[in-house]
């Protein structure tokens, strides 16, 4: 195996190195501390919310469901060592020897750090062992069962994992510390994560959270979710085939794609801290798959036509999102690839260009467009009937929406006067002619 290094570079590069200061945050997001602290209460909040209304006859989001659960009703010893079992299972597979290497954006020292690309290997390796699960005849469903349990198990071994974040930053070099997490106020800081891409030796923990347990766990939970249904009817409905189809091919085609994440704001610019913990590890898992649990429990009929209709929708936004994807990431590795060497560019001042052509010029983030027409199939499946399985659109959409703004902030001030003619010969964001 290709040892992975934290940084290649000689002694005195480190030395030097550890000497660059990482500028004080001055643009707080979320509404600064406060807003930091609301949201480390809110979060794991609606997670537990959604996941108990879910459970209920009604399935309102509108009705205090009741009765609510006990604290001790609530905590799983059993749950919370099967999820350190998963998370230990893909750390192995992390670092066995297989995959390739490749290396990350240059960071403010000058270094570049190296990652292990195998997440689809993971991925393999886990639906195998799914499969033996089930072979052997397994109680997968006991994870529909117990799935809130699940659920908090999870939250507190991500905020155990934040906490130790938190404290290991603290001895970190100011060149390692995050430019969006170094506001000095520790709530802020731990909330949005204060080191940049925090290591234990060679094993990059934001990186290793960001694919691997929660996406590939999201998978599972849907897989158990699916045996659920069939050993309450005999046979899984059509409505929840389609959403565990969907998106598992959301999960393999970002596993696939893996080295596309290293170029991401989530591993460029956003530290490692309770936000992206809480996001990678609880709050995919287990709202992701919210529109599979919903179908356990309220089941819904759908017809052949309507059936056929959902599956061309997911189709035109997967087309959307991966080719825009595909176009993005082949012009940044060689713009002169074939594939995109026809395309309309607008030089900036860094040297670079923008594309304004292709997936490109029809809206400024096309990839964002395929991803909520995918977001939005996922829960056509689920009817018309309760807004509770269309959360994922809802809140995806206003989560792309902020992500896009901040996007739009980074970019203004790295491309400057080429970005204002890029929007202006882009004007829509997201969605032609409306946004």
């Amino acid at each position: 195996m290709c040892p992975l290094q934290s940084y290649s570079v000689s002694m005195s590069e480190g030395n030097m190195a550890d000497k660059i200061k990482t500028p004080r945050t001055k643009e707080r997001e979320f509404g600064g501390a406060i807003g930091a602290l609301l949201m480390l209460i809110a979060l794991p909040g609606t997670v537990l919310y959604l996941l108990i209304t879910c459970n209920t006859e009604s399935a309102s989001v509108f009705q205090v469901p009741g009765p609510l659960p006990t604290l001790q009703s609530l905590w799983n010893p059993f749950a919370l060592i099967l999820l350190l079992c998963w998370f230990a299972l893909q750390a192995v597979i992390y670092m066995l020897p297989i995959g390739t290497i490749a290396e990350g954006i240059t960071l403010r020292d000058n270094t570049r750090l190296k990652y292990k690309i195998n997440a689809f290997y993971a991925f393999l390796v886990s639906a195998l062992l799914a499969g033996l699960a089930i072979k052997m005849e397994l109680h997968l469903s006991y994870v529909y069962d117990h799935f809130i349990e699940f659920a908090v198990a999870a939250a507190i071994i991500s905020l155990s994992l934040s906490i130790f974040l938190y404290m290991k930053s603290l001895g970190a070099p100011e060149s390692a510390l995050a430019p969006g997490g170094n506001s000095g106020n520790p709530i802020y800081d731990f909330f949005i994560g204060h080191e940049l891409n925090p290591r234990i030796g060679s094993f990059d923990l934001k990186y290793f959270c960001e694919l691997r347990p929660g996406l590939i766990g999201w998978c599972l939970i849907n897989l158990c979710f699916l045996m659920k249904d069939i050993e309450l009817r005999g046979s899984p409905s059509l409505s929840i085939i389609l959403v565990c189809g969907f998106q598992a091919l959301y999960v393999m085609d970002a596993l696939w794609h893996e080295e596309a994440i290293l170029t991401t704001m989530d591993i460029v610019h956003d530290g490692f801290g309770f936000m992206l913990a809480f996001g990678d590890l609880c709050w995919v898992p287990f709202t992701y798959s919210l529109q599979a649990y919903f179908l356990v429990r309220h089941p819904q009929e759908l017809s052949t036509l309507a059936a056929l209709g959902i599956v061309l929708l997911n189709g035109v936004g997967y087309i959307i999102f991966r080719g825009s994807n595909s176009q993005k990431n082949a012009f940044r590795r060689n713009p002169s690839d074939p594939s995109v060497a026809g395309l309309e560019t607008i030089p900036t001042a860094t040297g670079k260009r923008l594309l304004v052509s292709g997936w490109w010029g029809l809206v400024r983030h096309p990839n964002y467009l395929g991803d909520l027409i995918m977001a939005l199939a996922w829960s056509l499946p689920c009817g018309l009937g309760h807004i509770l399985p269309y959360f994922y659109v809802i809140y995806f959409t206003g989560l792309l929406i902020h992500r896009e703004a901040r996007d739009e902030h980074q970019c203004m001030k790295k491309y400057g006067l080429a970005w204002q003619e890029y929007c202006r010969r882009v004007p829509y964001r997201i969605f032609p002619y409306i946004y």
